[in-house]
Order: C-alpha cells, then structure tokens, then sequence
C-alpha cells in the first residue's frame, strides 16, 4: 500500500506486525493503539501499549516482541469484533527507543487475519528523518464495514508526544503554584517508562526504578508459532510444538533465614504472599492464549526477607523443547518502572529454561535476566536440573498437578 491508500478488512480477529531489520545502532521500536472516539480517546484507558497491554473491552491486546533471522517484529491483536459502537477509529502507532525512525530500516506495519493468516493489508513506511513516534495506519468505520489506511504521520516528541495529541494524561513531574491551594486528586496518568533488558545491558536495580514496596507482578505470556509435533526428527532438528502446550511458571527461593522451597503448580505449591515465601503463584495458564498468561506476584515489602529468588518456566506437556516458542517476560513493581526482556530462539532440547535471577545485595534487590535453556540428563526432572545448576540443594520427590 501506498502512504494515504486504503484497503478493505474482514471483521475478525487481526493480527498487526510492526516490524523492522535489526542490526548493530539499530533503536528498538513499540507497537501501540488507540481507541478513538471524535479523534480522542475517551480516557487513558484507551491507549494499549507495553506498561497497559488489554484494553478492558478485549478489542486491543499488545502481545509483544519476537527476534528471529535478523528481524525484530512487535504484535497487536485487534478483535474488530468487540470494538465498541461508538469506538470510530483503531490507531495503530510505533515509538522508537534510543534513536530515530531514520535509523530503523525496513519498517513496516502487516494485517492479518489471525485465523487463517492471511495477509489483508500491509504498509512499508519509508523516507523518516527526526521521528521517534509514528501513526503507522489505522482501522476506520466506513458504511458498517472496516477499512485500513495507510497513515505515516511521524512525531518528533515521542511517545509522549503522540500519546498527548490523542488525549492521554502523561506520568510527568507536575511543578505546583506557592500560594496556590491544593488541587484534587487528579486521574493516575499513564506511566510511559520501562526498562527491557538485554545480552549487552542483563541486569537492574529494583531500588533505582522505583520499586521498593508493594507487589511486582512477575509475567509470562508466550505465542507458538507453528503446530508439529515434537523435539527430533532423523538429523536432530528441531521440530515445533504442540497448540496445547502446558508451560509452567516456577520460582526457586532462598529466604535470609536460610529456607529453601519451590513456588509452582505442580504438587499445588502455590505459595503465600503475606507469609513465607511472600511469593504467589496467581494460577495456572494451560494454554498461552490468556492475555495475563501465566503470573507470579512477589510481596516487595519482605524485601529483606529474600536472599535469592530464581523464575524459571518448564514445559508440562504439549512438546519436548522450546522450538518455536515466542515469550515475553515482563516484571511489573507496583511502584516502578516494569522490566521486560523476550526469550532467545530455543536450539537445544530443553524443556526448563531459567528466566530471572533475584538477589539481595544488601539494601536493594538486583534482577538479572537469564534466558537460559537447560537441558536435563536422561531420568532428571527440570526442576532438579535448574536446582544443580544454580546450586539450590534441595531434596525432590515427583509430583503431580
């Protein structure tokens, strides 16, 4: 499609790419949307982005980011369905991170029909200067039916600029009047800041962003490419999973006081978050399809209850590896900025993978990203393997959920 063309779409289920060619210099970029009504949002909780990724009708769910071959790749799902009556337009924007849009290359944005993937529209955007925010396209009403347009329109503020001019209260240091009187509580605004953590830059400060107190959410969502059947095949390649695979999400902990355990599903180990572990485990998410995927809440105000904590994720059932598995982690302090980091490519026979290392250094915790596959020996659960690994020394009988 040509910049201002438009093309008709089915009114389905669509899956939107941003996409772009990574390499060295080249700045991240985030897929966003907005929910308009008369060109604004009705109120913040009509932008989905990374810090607020469902909105509450279930129309808009940001899912996250993939690596693969030397191209990067963010996701939306936009169920035309259940957008709102009075929900006129679905814009679909990107914000790039540690530079301009001059120094992304290949940017593009893709629809498709997220049943049959099948490709309903795309547009490659070109010719970016100073932008670090883009309307890419968006999803307009037209005589009952919904079309896309090819927008292009870029900012040079940001996300913050493009959130603002569609309305949105922006999370910024407010400067007060010295006489004035005390103004009534305002809306919370929407908090822009992350830190997504990589190979080069593995490791961050609770205490620095903020997260001291509360509950942090620890999140994994994860997509399955394609639909095979297992790990092997004669040349011992990998083959992809199962649509029913089983992923679990588990922590190892070490309190102060020297005690050991394990948070998980299997055995019903769900922990306890106002008593010792001060760790919980939210449920169980035998699918992957939840947008809350699967969920461990850490109680932050026993910070110096904690020694070490490790999350890890280890396949039930539904495969033999993590071939083809797309996860996203994302750590969410309730008073700070989230972390967020995507799992690297699988190419080993691994059925537990060590997300993020925990530790207390004293007066603050540190997370250290892992993504680290392991590959346990023949007739040893993953759970022991994680345990020899990381040097936990805990006793482990089998378990069922």
């Amino acid at each position: 499609m040509s910049k201002g063309s438009n093309a008709p779409v089915p009114t389905t289920a669509l899956r939107v790419e941003l996409g772009w060619r990574s390499g060295p210099g080249v700045p991240d970029a985030d897929a966003s949307a907005l929910l308009l009504v008369g060109g604004k949002v009705r109120s913040d909780a009509d932008f989905v982005f990374y810090n607020q990724p469902q909105h509450s009708s279930g129309a808009v769910r940001h899912e996250g980011k993939r690596t693969d071959g030397g191209r990067v790749t963010d996701t939306l799902l936009v169920d035309l369905t259940r957008v709102e009556p009075s929900v006129e337009t679905v814009v679909l924007a990107a914000s790039a991170d540690g530079g301009t849009f001059a120094r992304i290359p290949d940017l593009y944005v893709e629809v498709r029909d997220a049943a049959q993937e099948t490709v309903a529209a795309r547009f490659d955007s070109a010719g970016a200067t100073v932008e670090t925010a883009f309307v890419l396209g968006e999803f307009y009403r037209r005589q009952g039916a919904w079309k896309f347009r090819a927008v292009g329109q870029g900012y040079d503020s940001g996300l913050e600029g493009l959130a603002t001019d569609f309305g949105i209260t922006v999370d910024e240091p407010q400067q007060a009047a010295p006489m004035a009187p005390p103004p009534a509580p305002p809306a919370q605004p929407v908090r822009l800041s992350k830190v997504t953590l990589t190979k080069s830059a593995p490791s961050v400060s609770l205490a620095k962003q903020g997260g001291t107190s509360g509950a942090m959410r620890v999140n994994l969502n994860w997509q399955v490419r394609k639909q095979f059947s297992g790990w092997g095949s004669k040349r011992g390649r990998a083959v992809a999973m199962h649509a029913d695979l089983d992923l679990d999400l588990c922590a190892l902990y070490e309190l102060a006081d020297g005690r050991k355990g394990v948070v998980q599903a299997l055995g019903n180990a769900y922990g306890a978050l106002h008593q010792p572990p001060y760790i919980h485990l939210d449920g169980d998410d035998r699918t992957g399809a939840l947008a809350s995927g699967e969920n461990l809440t850490v109680n932050l105000d026993h910070k110096r209850d904690f020694r070490r904590i490790l999350v890890f994720v280890t396949i039930y059932e539904g495969a033999r590896s993590f071939a083809d598995l797309h996860a996203t982690v994302t750590l969410q302090p309730q008073h700070g900025a989230p972390i967020d980091f995507s799992l690297d490519e699988c190419t080993v026979p691994s059925t537990v993978c060590a997300l993020a290392l925990i530790t207390n250094t004293g007066d603050d915790l540190v997370v250290q990203r892992e993504a680290r596959y392991l590959v346990p020996d023949r007739g040893v659960s993953p759970q022991r393997t994680v345990d020899q690994v990381y040097g936990w020394g805990m006793n482990w009988t089998p378990g069922r959920k």
